[in-house]
């Protein structure tokens, strides 16, 4: 039989018999396991031509594997170690699944910066009542999205449906998108930083973005201009980013991704001012949307393998995304 491994923390009635039905009916076997069962699942590994999960482990165990789905959306991890494909020529592909509900918080923490949520917070810790603070509105702010991939595409969407004034991409090649008013080169980015009130993050981890918001970079955004970073950690510079909020150069910053993780007790980004930090959740697997969509991109995806179609989403493992 061409076997599927299939091991995930999400796993119900419903989608194993969805997963089940597709893969029987295309001619293939699958077991079902979850995170507890890894042993079990490294066991049945070798043996399997398909794999759906996110354990890298799994993946080096995968002797004869053909196919890799990750259900993540972020695979750096995999791209960066060679050795965990066994065959040179594996597919591997990623989730484009879970554009809805990092959008959501991506709305929500901007929602939360452009009307002064963390001073009123920290104000009525402290049993202190604050008088009303100037706030702003997403409706005619001018954002700038560094990234233009699926959850670009799902916050800008949100973005336009609240009257921002612009919202504007930047990417590697420029190339216009219709959910963007305008798209610009990476070359560029220097030029739309002054323009930009507030900045969205959403890269992947490749050695071209480590860094890419520089001390310098935020020193180019208007005084009071936010930052949100929900791609990885490693593209931007922390320590510049306490010091631009703590002096405020930054009117505030909310990161879901950061570096290292878990953060560490003593990091500055803890005591930073108008910061709001969130434990890598916006793109949680506890939205039941997200887990039915990621078994559907599975199940769509397993169609186009068994027909020797190009899978969607497939990953350049030495571009890292």
């Amino acid at each position: 039989m061409r076997n599927i491994c299939v091991c995930l923390e999400f796993l119900t009635e419903e989608r194993c018999a969805a997963i089940r039905k597709t893969a029987e009916s295309l001619g293939f076997s699958v077991r079902f396991f979850t995170l507890e069962q890894q042993a079990e699942a490294l066991a049945f590994a070798p043996d399997c031509e398909v794999l759906f999960a996110h354990d890298p482990e799994l993946v080096r165990a995968a002797a004869n594997l053909n196919w890799f789905h990750c259900a993540w959306a972020g695979v750096d991890a995999y791209c960066r170690d060679e050795s965990l494909f066994a065959n040179p020529a594996c597919l591997f592909t990623n989730n484009h699944s879970y554009g809805t509900t990092i959008a959501e918080h991506v709305i929500l923490v901007t929602l939360m910066l452009l009307r002064r949520m963390p001073e009123y917070q920290s104000a009525m810790a402290r049993k202190h009542w604050l008088s009303p603070l100037p706030i702003r509105s997403i409706r005619g702010s001018r954002f700038t999205l560094l990234g233009a991939g699926d959850i670009g595409r799902h916050v800008a969407r949100r973005l336009r449906a609240m009257e921002a004034a612009r919202v504007t991409a930047v990417s590697r090649s420029g190339r216009p998108q219709p959910d963007f008013d305008a798209v610009v080169p990476i070359t560029k980015l220097d030029d739309i930083l002054p323009e930009t009130d507030v900045l969205i993050m959403a890269l992947p981890g490749t050695a071209e973005t480590a860094g890419i918001l520089s001390r310098e970079r935020m020193a180019l955004l208007p005084e009071g201009a936010c930052v949100i970073n929900v791609g990885r950690g490693a593209a931007m510079d922390q320590t510049a980013l306490c010091d631009a909020l703590n002096t405020g150069h930054l009117g505030g910053a909310a990161l879901d991704v950061m570096v290292p993780e878990p953060l560490p007790e003593d990091s500055p980004l803890w005591s930073a001012k108008n910061l709001i930090l969130t434990p890598h959740v916006s793109g949680s697997t506890n939205l039941p949307y997200t887990c039915d969509l990621t078994v559907e991109l599975f199940c769509r995806n397993l169609h186009r393998y068994a027909a020797g179609e190009r899978l969607e989403g497939l990953v350049d493992r030495t571009s890292g995304y």
